[in-house]
């Protein structure tokens, strides 16, 4: 609704209940994503007048219903690595003190979530501020398409698989390093710094699917495991 436009010309939103009607979902899923849209600064309200939007994301929903079905979560991870460590770098080199407090407000969230899906919310938002503050809009749009690509089911399944406590605590330590190298403006420590994150994800990833056996796709992970195996040789 927000990438589309399709609001009043003051941007303002429909009321929960109505926002629950619309979209045919529970009135505290709604709750949770206005929350999370606000911590982002895609939303903010005024007492008394309502909930309204700014700064929406690029489209990229119509590109990636083309292409949804076509890859799988290793694939993703793929074109991940080659767009989120750079945003990070640049996040680096132009984040300002209130992005630096937004980013560890939301990685606090994640941090301190009550289930799955919400801190599927609070992670996704912490790395789409990360690559909107750069104001790239060549690596924005690339993101936005990841992201958009990510919210498919069998991403979330995956996902979810991959989640216990133990990837919890090492996630949010791994978002502490890159908010603290973006906080220090050091670019390379901030590429290094998500670089790392994105890696220890991916080998979650591929070792649950290992071991349900629901691995979908052996040339992606394939891939993936032979890239870096050439990274460690370099050092």
């Amino acid at each position: 609704m927000i990438e589309k436009g399709n609001l009043p010309s003051d941007g303002r939103l429909p009321t929960e209940r109505e926002l629950s009607e619309k979209l045919g979902c529970g009135r505290r899923q709604v709750r949770r994503a206005l929350e999370v849209l606000e911590a982002e600064g895609l939303l903010w309200r005024r007492q008394g007048k309502g909930t309204f939007a700014g700064q929406p994301r690029r489209p990229a929903t119509e590109m990636a219903a083309t292409i949804a079905d076509k890859v799988d979560t290793l694939a993703i991870m793929e074109a991940r690595m080659g767009v989120e460590p750079q945003l990070a770098a640049l996040c680096a080199r132009r984040a300002t003190a209130e992005d630096v407090d937004r980013l560890r407000l939301l990685a606090e969230r994640a941090h301190g979530a009550s289930d799955s899906d919400y801190w599927e919310l609070w992670d996704g938002a912490l790395h789409r501020l990360i690559a909107r503050i750069p104001d790239n809009p060549i690596l924005s749009a690339a993101f936005d398409l990841l992201d958009t690509v990510r919210m498919d089911e069998n991403w979330q399944h995956d996902r979810h698989l991959a989640r216990t406590l133990k990837t919890k605590v090492v996630y949010h330590e791994q978002h502490q390093r890159i908010i603290d190298a973006i906080d220090a403006r050091d670019a390379n420590a901030a590429r290094a710094a998500m670089t790392d994150h994105l890696q220890t994800l991916t080998d979650d990833l591929s070792r649950s699917m290992r071991e349900t056996g629901e691995v979908h796709s052996f040339a992606t992970e394939a891939r993936i495991t032979d890239k870096l195996s050439k990274k460690r040789l370099k050092k």
